[in-house]
This record gives structure tokens, C-alpha cells and sequence, in this order.
């Protein structure tokens, strides 16, 4: 059974997708920096330490090898280590899925669709760098790691703030349908370098107008 590790794996987004990959018959390994929250692994991603310490405890548990693949799903909004959890957690983790000695991994990072540039800049900024990242490692790692991403638009806001999705010509997207797209993206060997869109038709909407 290959296994996958999900960062922010208990929650909204990070649960449908965990469900979703248990289903299609994958070992999850979910972490979380909140202790009530169920995880596998209990990780503060806001830490600079935090990665090394997720992923070394993910490969305790599955007995000294590194997880087959990696969705980094784990994010913030605002405060302070967005950057940090955003992307710097999630570029070290795929810097240390690639160090694998045997086999090929899969990492799929988690986007954003929407223009949040000026009510959280600081997350857009990281989501942009997460991009521009995501097809950096693709090519820098391309030996031992296949490097995709999914860039979901408004499939559901943080509690208590509201957002604009957006003229959507399919439909609003929901969680399974991003998950859907993770998994797609987990099997597809042949595939890397790619940002897949989940965002209802958002990217296209001027076409409609």
C-alpha cells in the first residue's frame, strides 16, 4: 500500500482530500499543529524546525521509509508565519522527499485560484512563491520526485470571513472536487511541472462575459 503524507490533513480542505486518497486505497498520514486535532503527526509548521521534525516522525511510523508522496496542503491566512508555513515549511519538505534513496516520490502542493492580494497579501505572496517553486523543483528534482500542484478557486472560506468567489461558469467548486484533482495528480507518473486548476471555470470567465 504506498502511503502519502497530508500536511493539514484533518481539517476542511486537508480532511476531504485525506478521505478521499483512504478511499482510493492510500496509507494517510495526516499532521496537525493542534493537539486535539486527531493527526498522526502533531507538527508546528510555523517553526523553522517544523518540517524536519514532521517528516522525520512520519518516517518513524512507517518504519524508516519515506512516505511514497506528499500533498502540502497546510496553510495560514494571516499572522505571523504565513510565509513560513505557507511556503518555507512546504519547500523543505519537498527538498527532503527528494534526498529518497529508492523509488519515486509524488508531491502535489495546494495553490490558490483566487486573487486574495489585497485583503491577505502576505498569503498571496506565498502562494505565488509556492507556484513559481512547484515548477522549480520539478525540473531540479525530476531523478527522484514528480512536482505538480492544484490551484483551487473559492472552494471555501476561513470562519468568519467572507469571499467573493467569483463568476464561475461551471459551478463553485467544492472540496471533492480538489481532491479529486490531488489524487489524479498522486497516479499520473508521467505527469510533472503541471498546476492544475480546480476553480469552476474561474481562470476562463472572461470568456463568458
Amino acid at each position: 500500500m504506498k502511503t502519502v503524507l497530508v500536511t493539514g490533513g484533518c481539517v476542511r480542505l486537508g480532511a476531504a482530500i485525506s478521505g478521499l486518497l483512504r478511499k482510493s486505497g492510500w496509507h494517510v498520514l495526516t499532521s496537525s499543529h493542534r493537539q486535539d486535532a486527531g493527526a498522526d503527526v502533531v507538527a508546528d509548521l510555523s517553526e523553522p524546525s517544523g518540517a524536519a521534525k514532521l517528516y522525520s516522525r512520519a518516517i518513524d511510523i512507517l518504519g524508516g521509509k519515506p512516505p511514497d508522496a506528499l500533498v502540502n496542503n497546510a496553510a495560514i491566512l494571516s499572522g505571523d508565519g504565513v510565509e513560513t508555513v505557507n511556503f518555507e515549511s512546504a519547500q523543505k519538505l519537498v527538498i527532503l522527499m527528494a534526498g529518497r534513496e529508492t523509488g519515486r516520490g509524488s508531491v502535489v502542493n495546494i495553490l490558490d485560484a483566487s486573487d486574495q492580494s489585497a485583503r491577505f497579501p502576505a498569503y498571496a505572496k506565498s502562494k505565488e512563491m509556492l507556484r513559481d517553486y512547484t515548477l522549480k523543483a520539478a525540473a531540479l528534482f525530476s531523478d527522484t520526485l514528480n512536482v505538480n500542484a492544484v490551484s483551487p478557486g473559492p472552494v471555501m472560506a476561513p470562519e468568519g470571513v467572507r469571499m467573493k468567489g467569483g463568476f464561475c461558469p461551471f459551478g463553485r467548486p467544492q472540496a471533492e472536487d480538489v481532491a479529486q484533482a490531488v489524487g489524479f495528480l498522486l497516479g499520473a507518473r508521467m505527469v510533472s511541472g503541471a498546476i492544475l486548476p480546480v476553480d469552476g471555470g474561474l481562470g476562463i470567465a472572461p470568456l463568458f462575459c
